[in-house]
């Protein structure tokens, strides 16, 4: 997720801050001091996070585009200069004209403001409240900056470091950026629910099974390497230093099983479904930067037994070797995905919907079209029959069952010579049975019913 720093560098900044008794250093002084302690940190521990540098006061400055070089950032902060009043509202717009350009709209992005403003609360209640404000405990002063700086390096910029498990392999890793806590709205009583530091993969399946899932979040999966013995070298001297290999080329000679991993799904096709949580799943994958460059990504599902109709509950499914019949065909020619769902869906039947006095009539018109044409459509003439008659039971639309029965019998009435008799018959019974619905309190009213077609034989 994109930083952006936005430095506060009106007169209010310049203003002295007294250390006992001496005044030694601005404000200005001591937010370059903290946001130096923030890129620090970024550069050793959070180095993928892309950052931007803003100066503002009446007017907005791009000083460093988002960039991963922090000695360029830090080097800008060194070249401040002052100017007049402050102006957080064209402030604001430039920050939202630069991540609109370089990211576009829909990349959330964090925005971190160096100034003593009182209408920040204010600010963060008209975005949504997604934020916090740090403050310095107790007197201003260079110790107070740094405690402030570490708990918003230890809440937002600390990387997240988990072990990834597959059967008796694991792989510690890294998670970037950070995963953030989901709370799921529909639950009686929401509460944040984090990722795990140990995932676990539950399975594989391939690409064209789980097709484009809708995610919540990507990150990019890392693997790092834990080597005790090169943690407790410790601060040696130069010359003992360069005796021993770093952790870095340490760490490309051993084997890791996520590096393993990442090879495996890129050539076979396939992700690796993992668990997050109790009820809570994501996948991991590779995918192609470039024709030569590939990432291991992890997405994460929505929390729940079954983020994917179309997979059923995660926990339901198994390997190959335990159906009775290979699921995808001696040949691979079909696939066992989607899951039938035992009920049936709403959306999947066809539903009677009158938005419009046309689409009434539409259907209305359909049976006396039918009716003309009887006996030949006969079964036509009773499924449009039946159809109308449960939608207008459902909206309780009795007049429309009333009105019906008596344009059959007007048809009955205007019957040709040469028309078939079972007509007659066919028109008289499906008139009456929608009477008899039309009351309400008989037995002809139950949604359930059928109207079926009067049995005559006309045969001798």
């Amino acid at each position: 997720m994109p930083t952006v720093v936005l430095m506060d560098v009106s007169l209010s900044m310049t203003r002295p801050v007294s250390l006992d008794g001496v005044e030694e250093f601005q404000r200005k002084n001591l937010a370059v001091h903290g946001l130096n302690m923030l890129f620090e940190h970024m550069a050793s521990n959070y180095r993928l996070e892309f950052t931007s540098l803003m100066a503002f006061s009446s007017l907005w400055e791009l000083l460093v585009p988002f960039t991963r070089d922090y000695n360029a950032l830090q080097e800008a902060l060194s070249n401040l200069e002052d100017y007049d009043k402050t102006c957080v509202e064209a402030a604001l717009n430039g920050v939202s004209n630069v991540v609109q350009q370089e990211w576009g709209s829909a990349c959330p992005c964090q925005l971190q403001m160096t100034d003593a403003m009182d209408n920040l609360e204010e600010l963060l209640r008209l975005s949504g409240g997604d934020g916090q404000i740090f403050t310095m405990e107790g007197p201003l002063c260079m110790k107070s900056v740094q405690t402030m700086f570490g708990k918003l390096i230890d809440l937002v910029y600390s990387p997240f470091h988990a072990v990834l498990h597959c059967g008796n392999l694991s792989s510690d890793v890294q998670v970037f950026p950070r995963p953030e806590p989901v709370v799921m709205d529909e639950e009686v009583e929401p509460m944040p629910r984090t990722v795990s530091t140990d995932l676990e993969i539950v399975g594989f399946i391939e690409i064209a099974d789980i097709a484009s899932p809708p995610v919540i979040s990507r990150h990019l999966v890392l693997p790092i390497a834990v080597n005790k013995d090169v943690d407790e070298v410790g601060t040696g001297t130069t010359d003992e230093l360069e005796e021993e290999p770093s952790a870095s080329q340490m760490a490309g000679k051993s084997p890791n099983f996520c590096v393993l991993l990442h090879g495996s799904l890129k050539v076979e096709g396939m992700v690796a479904l993992v668990q997050l949580g109790p009820e809570w799943y994501g996948m991991l994958y590779s995918q192609a930067d470039s024709k030569k460059k590939s990432n291991l990504m992890m997405s994460l599902f929505d929390p729940g037994p079954g983020p994917l109709p179309w997979l059923g509950k995660i926990s339901h499914l198994g390997p190959i070797s335990e159906a009775a019949d290979n699921p995808y065909g001696e040949d691979d020619s079909k696939s066992p995905f989607p899951v039938q769902p035992q009920v049936k869906r709403s959306y999947a039947q066809n539903v009677t919907v009158w938005i419009k006095a046309s689409g009434l009539q539409t259907d209305v018109q359909k049976i006396l079209r039918n009716a003309r044409k009887l006996p030949d459509k006969t079964q036509t003439f009773y499924k449009e029959l039946n159809r109308l008659r449960k939608a207008a039971l459902a909206f309780g639309f009795w007049e429309l069952l009333k009105g019906v029965a008596d344009l059959l019998e007007r048809e009955c009435t205007m019957l040709p010579d040469s028309a078939h008799p079972d007509a007659a018959f066919q028109l008289s019974h499906a008139a009456q049975q929608l009477k008899l619905a039309s009351t309400g309190d008989s037995q002809y009213a139950a949604f359930d019913h059928n109207i079926v077609p009067m049995h005559t034989d006309f045969s001798s």
